[in-house]
This record gives C-alpha cells, sequence and structure tokens, in this order.
C-alpha cells in the first residue's frame, strides 16, 4: 500500500513538472510574440495619444494635458498621468514651468531629432528621465505613478519620475512590539522599506536586485543582501524561484511565500518575516536575503532556520543571561502549548499510577457527571478558544479584546457549572492557548499540532506521544530552507552559541555556517576590561596627594 501511494506520487511530480516545463515554454513563446506585435512610438502625437489611451483603456483618471512650447510655440506636447499617482508640485516646477520658460530668446530651435534629448539633458528638471520607444514601456510608466511626456514629430517619449501617492508614515509594528529597542517598522511603500534597511547597513557591500512580478500587478519585488557575505547559490535559487512565477497578481508578501517555500504541505514555515527594520538587517548582516514587496510592510527573510522562531531582536538588547533564560522559557512554552492537551490525555486515559493520589482524586472528582472522554473535552476547549481567539483578532480591538476576555471566562466558568467539561481540563486549555502566544511565528504550527498530538495520545497514551514527538523531530530534522537544513544551527558547535543560549555579542565573532559564505567574520573576541571600583582609586588619589603633600 506504501509502496503504491509512492509510485502515485512520483508520477504526480513528474507530470507536474512536465506541466510546468511546457507552461514555461509556452509563455516565452507569448513573451517573444509580444514583442514582434509592441506598438512603436509613431512622429503623429495624436496617433502616439490614441494608441496609448487604447492601452490604458482610456480611464477616466488617465489625465492627457496639451501644451504648447519653443521660441515662438511651435511644438506641441502633451503630458500624460494617472489623477492621484504623483506630485503636483513636482510636475509644475520640474517639467511644466521649465518648458514654458525655455526657448525664451532663442534665435533658433533644434530639430526634432535632438529635441527629446535636449530636453532630457537639459530642460526637464526631475530625478531620473528615461527615453523610451516603445507605447508598452510609456504605459508601465504610467502605472507606476510617473509621467509621460510626448512631443509631436519625436519617434520616442520621455518617462520623468514624479511618484507623489498618499503613504503612511513610519510607526511602531504591532506585531512585534518590544519593551527596549527601535521603535520604527515597514510601511506599504517599497522605497521607504529599502531606505529603512540602508539606514541601518550603511556598506557598499548591500545590493539590491529589482524584479517585476504579477501579469496583472506588476508589483515590484526587490532582493536585498551583503555582496560577498551572502551565498551565490541561494541567491541564485531565490531569482530563479521568483523569476519563475508566472501568476497574475501579488498582493502581498504572503503570495510570494507560498509561491517559493521548500515544503508547502509542511505546517511549519521554511520562509521567516519581520515588520522591523533592525531584525531584517541583523538577518542580513548573517548572510540571509532579504525579499521586499511593494505593498505591504512585512519583509521576507531566506533562508529560515527552527531556532529563529525562538529569538526576537530585543534578545540582542538585553543582558545575555536574562535573553538566554527568555529563550529557555520560550522552548518550554511552545512544548507546553503542543503536548500538554495530549499528556492530560494520556494521564487521564491509560496512566493513572503517574498522578500523584490526591491529584487523581481532585481529577476524578473534577470529572464526576462529564458526559464525555478526555479526547472529546480537549477537542470542544480547543475549538472553542480558536472561535474566540479568530473573534478577538477579526473585530475592531476594543471590541475585540472585550470579547476574547469576557467570552473566556463566560464559556468556561458556564461549560464546568453545565458538567459539561471538567476544571481541570478548562485549566489545561487555558495554560496551553497561553503559552502558544510565547512565541508567535510558530502559532499556526502550534494549533495544528497540539490537534496532531491528541489522537495518538488518545489511543496509546504516553506510547502515542513519544511516537508523535520523535515523528516530528524526523519531520523538522527533513526539511530544508533554500539547501539549508532546517536545524543547520544545532549541527554546528560554533552556531550553538546563539540557539538555546544567547552568548554575549563580543564572543559570537563569527557568522552562521550553513548560510554565510566568504566573510565570516563578524567581530573579533575580546573579554570587556574590568575597571578599579571607585573607592580604590579616591584611596589612590588620595595616597598620591598625601604623598605629594
Amino acid at each position: 500500500m506504501l509502496f503504491g501511494y509512492l509510485i502515485r506520487k512520483l508520477r504526480f511530480l513528474t507530470s507536474y513538472r512536465n506541466i510546468q516545463h511546457q507552461s514555461g515554454n509556452s509563455a516565452n513563446e507569448e513573451t517573444k510574440v509580444e514583442k514582434q506585435n509592441e506598438i512603436k512610438i509613431q512622429k503623429s502625437l495624436h496617433e502616439n495619444l490614441k494608441n496609448l489611451k487604447n492601452i490604458l483603456c482610456d480611464s477616466q483618471d488617465l489625465n492627457v494635458h496639451s501644451i504648447r512650447f519653443g521660441s515662438e510655440s511651435q511644438f506641441s506636447a502633451a503630458i500624460v498621468f494617472f489623477d492621484g499617482m504623483i506630485d503636483n508640485p513636482t510636475l509644475t516646477d520640474g517639467i511644466l514651468r521649465p518648458l514654458m520658460l525655455w526657448g525664451m530668446g532663442k534665435k533658433e530651435d533644434p530639430d526634432d531629432t535632438d529635441l527629446l534629448n535636449i530636453l532630457e539633458q537639459e530642460v526637464v528638471c526631475a530625478s531620473t528621465v528615461t527615453k523610451e520607444e516603445a507605447l508598452s514601456e510609456l504605459a508601465a510608466g504610467c502605472l507606476c505613478g510617473e509621467t509621460v511626456l510626448l512631443v509631436d514629430g519625436c519617434m520616442g517619449g520621455l518617462v520623468i519620475n514624479t511618484k507623489g501617492w498618499e503613504k503612511r508614515s513610519v510607526t511602531e509594528p504591532a506585531s512585534e512590539t518590544v519593551v527596549r529597542g527601535p521603535r520604527e517598522g515597514f510601511t506599504e511603500n517599497l522605497r521607504t522599506n529599502t531606505s529603512l534597511i540602508r539606514r541601518k547597513i550603511r556598506n557598499g557591500q548591500l545590493k539590491l536586485e529589482q524584479l517585476k512580478v504579477g501579469e496583472k500587478t506588476q508589483t515590484t519585488v526587490c532582493l536585498m543582501y551583503l555582496e560577498g557575505v551572502a551565498n551565490p547559490k541561494i541567491v541564485e535559487e531565490v531569482q530563479y524561484r521568483i523569476s519563475q512565477l508566472d501568476v497574475e497578481s501579488i498582493l502581498e508578501s504572503g503570495y510570494i511565500e507560498e509561491y517559493i517555500e521548500d515544503a508547502p504541505f509542511s505546517p511549519f514555515s521554511t520562509v521567516d518575516y519581520s515588520e522591523k527594520p533592525d531584525v531584517v538587517a541583523a538577518r542580513i548582516l548573517e548572510g540571509r536575503i532579504a525579499i521586499v514587496v511593494d505593498g505591504t510592510p512585512f519583509v521576507l527573510t531566506v533562508p529560515m532556520l527552527f531556532i529563529e522562531s525562538f529569538q526576537t531582536a530585543e534578545d540582542y538588547y538585553v543582558r545575555p543571561m536574562y535573553a538566554s533564560l527568555l529563550r529557555i522559557i520560550r522552548f518550554i512554552a511552545y512544548f507546553i502549548t503542543v503536548f500538554a492537551p495530549a499528556v492530560y490525555i494520556a494521564l487521564n486515559s491509560f496512566h493513572h499510577e503517574l498522578i500523584p493520589t490526591t491529584l487523581l482524586f481532585t481529577f476524578a472528582k473534577a470529572r464526576e457527571g462529564t458526559p464525555f472522554p478526555v479526547f472529546v473535552e480537549a477537542l470542544i476547549m480547543i475549538f472553542a478558544f480558536e472561535i474566540l481567539r479568530e473573534a478577538g483578532v477579526r473585530l475592531p480591538r476594543p471590541v475585540g479584546q472585550a470579547i476574547s476576555i469576557v467570552g473566556a471566562l463566560i464559556m468556561g466558568d458556564a461549560a464546568v457549572s453545565a458538567g459539561i467539561v471538567g476544571a481541570p481540563m478548562v485549566i489545561t486549555i487555558a495554560i496551553t492557548a497561553v503559552a502558544g502566544f510565547l512565541v508567535p511565528s510558530q502559532t499556526d504550527s502550534g494549533s495544528m499540532l497540539r490537534v496532531v498530538m491528541m489522537i495518538p495520545a488518545a489511543v496509546l497514551g504516553l506510547y502515542g506521544v513519544a511516537f508523535g514527538f520523535l515523528g516530528m523531530l524526523v519531520h523538522l530534522a527533513s526539511l530544508e530552507s533554500f539547501g539549508v537544513p532546517y536545524f543547520d544551527s544545532f549541527s554546528n558547535t560554533r552556531d550553538m552559541q546563539d540557539t538555546l543560549i544567547r552568548a554575549p555579542l563580543w564572543a559570537m565573532t563569527r557568522r552562521p555556517k550553513g548560510i554565510a559564505r566568504g566573510d565570516m567574520t563578524r567581530g573579533h573576541f575580546f573579554i570587556p576590561p574590568l575597571r578599579p571600583f571607585a573607592s580604590d582609586k579616591h584611596q589612590e588619589d588620595d595616597a598620591q596627594e598625601g604623598g605629594e603633600s
């Protein structure tokens, strides 16, 4: 039976790859045909405007502003842009006013062949001005918030950077709050996000590569990594996976994550994300690649290791002993949120001898009169908790908090009073739920695995829990993230200094061996100087003053 399943799986994967290969070839052929049939710019301004409006469907927010300029107003031109996507002062001061003032007092005017070059190099005042000869490129510029300048008689057009749409200011991210550390977070603007990272890493080796993904949305995706530190093979793999995406739209970084992750059917994510520039900068400095997607404040980082889920930005801003203690607590909390319901079911169903007698009598008294087995009780309480948690997340913040707190208290007390579940089960699920919030990035896996672990516990007791734990370890050990083992930080002795415990920063001198390549040194080992106490120093000063007197 297992052999037949593997054969069917292999056939499915083979046919899927063939379909992908055929679709890739057909996409390349379609691209070649589109390039051959691309509409070129004509000399007639009227024809160019007509074709450009057809490409942009003559939308009502498309503005076409006709102007005349030159020493005798002999040149006809048109400025094309989308309303609400440009900066009006830049349009006025950088394009319209220079065009109106240009040519005054001149006796001779340039030919049509040199006119666009002169306008590009001498007249238009903007950060970037590019000359294009295809209407598709001009249309793409308009869709990106740029202004297009078309001149009658010229075989080309100018794409002028006048972007100026509304954007959210840099604020503290709500998903990654800290007591100590930077309060700034990413926004939905791509250039704001890349600039926040560059402010953290002021090094010329920080490289940025830009891609366009999505047939309809044409979303800008940027790869940021340190040249000479990041593994070139991982960089090539990330570029390949993103460049091969043949999708209609990319609206959030979660789209990219789902398309490029290594294990799409695993409960554990192999692509990490963050909303804080300092976290992303620290990962880039370790050799990872950041994937910045326009329109979302969440930046992806690859490759991802399992230990990253238990690390926070604040671990590196507080003392190492306290940070290590917090990490150990997070590990314990994750084990509680996954295995606490399963262990409770196993002990109450199969292993009464392992429970102290007094506590066993308490459990028996609490479950007296309950109509359901322990496994069904746990399912009911977990299902009720997930409903309350989802309601608290989706409702407005003041209402959601009230629903979560009041709903949990009322439902828990009512369930115990009605005899549907026992009080120990309510306590167990409450501890399980609270412990799951200590590791936010593994909340999804914890919610699924706690139910999965309950099934073998209800059938085999603690033996089932042990088998489930071994199965989870085997699965985690088999995972990879862009060619890097998921447990890579536990396999190298040097990387153990930043896993379960956090060594002092002056002792972490090397980058992770499985991630970085090239420049592996990030610091030199040294012991902080131990200065004499102030009282000893005062005594020495007094002795010197006494000797001088």
